[in-house]
């Protein structure tokens, strides 16, 4: 079966095909952190659906190269670079750092290149050039240069192919150099900021003086240095779509860099937003958490990521401390299966049961429908106990479901629940309790099983013997 994803550029489901003529090489490109603060967790749930998205793609036989930049230079960082009395460099690197330490907890692989904004100057600059060379950007009075939305839509190129605009009903005309702006305005917007007293030692050489890029010029000129001039696919939050997306294509294209009939960008792909016990996250409402907020209450990275990866990507998704406990649960079902097919399976050796990953598969080629692959996994779970507890599974059955969950996994991302060491004196409780139950002192055997529940411990039963297992 084909993958299919929904297209933001089309409105539509489509099936994916990459650029590259053996239909193998994939370009993604992923909006990365904005370094001025913590990243929260509705930050990472683009970064966790970007890093799904990557790993379906390799699992579907894909060669993924994967770019999410830094942007470390933009309007409120110089703000809080200012109110510091510190370097750039040197404010931004804490946040930086921190960031891929957080997108590690939550088992998401490495980009293959995460570029910083300031590294790309250079190309800016003559991304910028070429702009103002084929009369689509302007140096204003006040230094800046901007691009002229007018000329781009007067040479007959659409401003408005992410979503509709009605220019009829919105502000047209204005020029805005902040690199947000207000979403019912069409505006001019910076390409390049003049150097003013507000941004300290915050600013390069350029040929219409000195100044610093705007935000939406950074991604563009990173991207297509990276990727090339066109590429397969671009991630980000709907709330990037506009303006900064939109202005993304605008200025990429205006650039005239495509081959003819490409587009900058062939397929583009937008994650809803993430509320936190049922409204939007805020400091003011005690519901914004970075995630050492919540692994600070006890939860895990793993535990974070799997929460986030149970909702489709384009549904707007409730993020509760009650849906993280039952995260917990979830994958506590899945580890107490797991663990009872490497009893049975040892050291055999298998191929992967093929049931499980085209199940799978098929749920997942469907624009990425999470909720349905987890219902194939808990369906397949269900059916394992059964033939477990029924010892119906012979040790190369099980090595054949233990490799397809690798499989699985290795789209998925949950990994394994961490080693919990068993304390040498509840083995020893453990011990006295298997000698108490065949001298048939049952009411000892007994209290000993209630002692070690008091202790956070129960019994198991595998084909090996009992074990202890943390409740």
């Amino acid at each position: 079966m084909a993958l299919k994803l929904f297209n933001t550029l089309s409105r539509s489901v489509e099936e994916f095909v990459p650029l590259d003529p053996a239909g193998v090489k994939v370009g993604m490109y992923c909006c990365g952190p904005t370094v001025h603060d913590s990243a929260h967790i509705g930050n990472f749930r683009t970064f966790v659906f970007a890093d799904l998205m990557r790993r379906y793609l390799t699992f579907k036989g894909f060669q993924v190269f994967h770019v999410m930049n830094v942007t470390d230079v933009e309007d409120k960082i110089i703000a809080r670079v200012r109110a510091a009395n510190t370097s750039l460099r040197e404010y931004t690197g804490k946040y930086e750092a921190a960031f891929f330490e957080d997108l590690r907890a939550l088992g998401c692989l490495m980009p293959d290149k995460t570029p910083r904004a300031t590294e790309f100057i250079p190309e800016i600059i003559s991304l910028v050039e070429k702009l103002v060379a084929r009369g689509l950007a302007y140096k204003a009075a006040d230094g800046s240069v901007y691009f002229s939305i007018e000329k781009y839509r007067g040479c007959g190129c659409t401003y408005g192919q992410l979503l509709k605009l009605n220019f009829e009903e919105m502000r047209v005309g204005e020029r805005v150099r902040s690199d947000e702006y207000a979403k019912e305005s069409v505006a001019d917007f910076a390409l390049w900021k003049a150097r003013v007293p507000e941004d300290g030692a915050v600013f390069w050489p350029s040929p219409w003086g000195e100044g610093r890029p705007g935000w939406h010029i950074e991604c563009s000129a990173m991207s297509m240095k990276l990727l090339g001039p066109s590429f397969d696919l671009h991630l980000g939050g709907e709330d990037l779509i506009f303006p900064h997306h939109e202005d993304e294509i605008a200025q990429s294209e205006g650039a005239g860099l495509q081959p003819a009939g490409q587009k900058f960008v062939k397929h583009w792909m937008h994650g809803a937003h993430l509320l936190v016990e049922g409204k939007k996250m805020a400091k003011s409402l005690g519901n914004f958490f970075t995630l050492k907020d919540l692994t600070a209450k006890g939860f895990t990275g793993r535990e974070i990521r799997y929460l986030l990866l149970t909702a489709h990507y384009r549904e707007t998704f409730n993020f509760t401390v009650g849906g993280l406990e039952g995260a917990r649960t979830s994958l506590a079902r899945i580890d107490e299966c797991l663990g009872k097919l490497r009893e049975v399976a040892g050291n055999t050796e298998a191929a992967a049961e093929p049931a499980l990953l085209k199940a799978f598969a098929e749920s997942l080629d469907d624009d990425l429908n999470i909720s349905g692959a987890w219902g194939v996994i808990f369906e397949w779970v269900r059916d394992t106990n059964r033939q477990l507890a029924e010892n119906a599974l012979t040790p190369p059955q099980a090595a054949a479901a233990l490799v397809a969950w690798n499989a699985v996994d290795a789209v998925l991302g949950v990994g394994k629940a961490p080693e919990t060491e068993v304390p040498a004196e509840l083995n020893a409780l453990l011990e006295q309790r298997m000698a108490a139950r065949k001298a048939k002192d049952f009411k000892r055997a007994d209290a000993i099983r209630d002692e070690l529940k008091a202790k956070g411990w129960v019994i198991e039963d595998t084909p090996k013997g009992a074990r202890l297992k943390r409740l």
